[in-house]
């Protein structure tokens, strides 16, 4: 199993943690299934009312799809095979509140998760980037997912910046990604506080106010999305390139914290 669930972490509550520490709580194709799997199941489970989802350890929250996971694609600019575009609980059409619990890095594909999450509460050490343009890659659902979470420039930033630079938690708290900055080690019990008090709400009036607040984004969210194919396909480097530059990554000095 790639992710350990704690059934009712608080009453009412499932704690669901990405737990592959040792690969800095990457998404490979078996943590994506069942991921998958947990949302839709849990679309049947009427003990559970909430859920917060958070990483094993205190090194990252995730950083996105494991290199390793082989994900062949088609030969048509206009198509792309995204195994991360599923690992959401909107994407699963789940309703029920999430809040996503952050320690230490959440960068590239964790977007995915954020951008599906009702709020995200994170520890003073945790950090937000993007690699992919360093990496000769279009960070197409990653930016989208953001812009939806944050102001434009500091989108545009956090995606043209790529490794040279880490958005803090106070900083992510400024503009809006992070509602709660917590002690280190803190994220997951303060975001359990929240969704406890949440799970005690009747349900139906709690999840209808999820759909209401994502159908805010949903049209502007879907016409970005089908752009992404494209986009990625035209402006990806070939992905020989990409391990090159990857292998490379140690020479840029540590990158700066804002």
């Amino acid at each position: 199993m790639a992710l350990r669930i704690e059934r009712e972490a608080a009453p009412g509550v499932v704690l669901v943690a990405l737990d592959r520490p040792a690969k800095l709580n990457a998404i490979d194709l078996e943590t994506a299934g069942e991921l998958t799997s947990l949302w839709q199941e849990l679309r049947y489970d009427a003990s559970v009312r909430a859920a917060v989802l958070t990483g094993t350890g205190t090194r990252a929250f995730c950083t996105g799809i494991d290199r390793g996971a082989e994900v062949p694609q088609p030969p048509s600019p206009y198509a792309v095979d995204d195994p991360l575009l599923r690992v959401g609980p909107k994407a699963n059409d789940l309703w029920k509140p999430v809040i996503a619990a952050v320690e230490g890095m959440a960068c590239g594909g964790a977007f995915y998760l954020l951008g599906e999450a009702e709020f995200v509460v994170a520890s003073r050490e945790a950090t937000f980037f993007d690699p992919h343009t360093a990496y000769g890659m279009v960070p197409a659902y990653e930016a989208v997912v953001m812009a939806q979470r944050m102001p434009y420039g500091e989108v545009a930033r956090m995606s043209l910046m790529g490794t040279a630079e880490r958005v803090s938690a106070e900083r992510a708290h400024a503009v809006g990604l992070v509602s709660e900055v917590t002690e280190p080690g803190g994220a997951a019990a303060a975001a359990l506080r929240s969704a406890a008090v949440i799970a005690a709400y009747p349900t139906d009036a709690v999840q209808g106010t999820v759909r209401a607040v994502w159908s805010a984004k949903e049209a502007a969210r879907t016409q970005a999305m089908a752009q992404a194919p494209a986009l990625i396909a035209l402006g990806n480097l070939p992905p020989d390139r990409q391990a090159e530059l990857f292998a490379a990554r140690g020479g840029g000095g540590r990158p700066r914290v804002r």
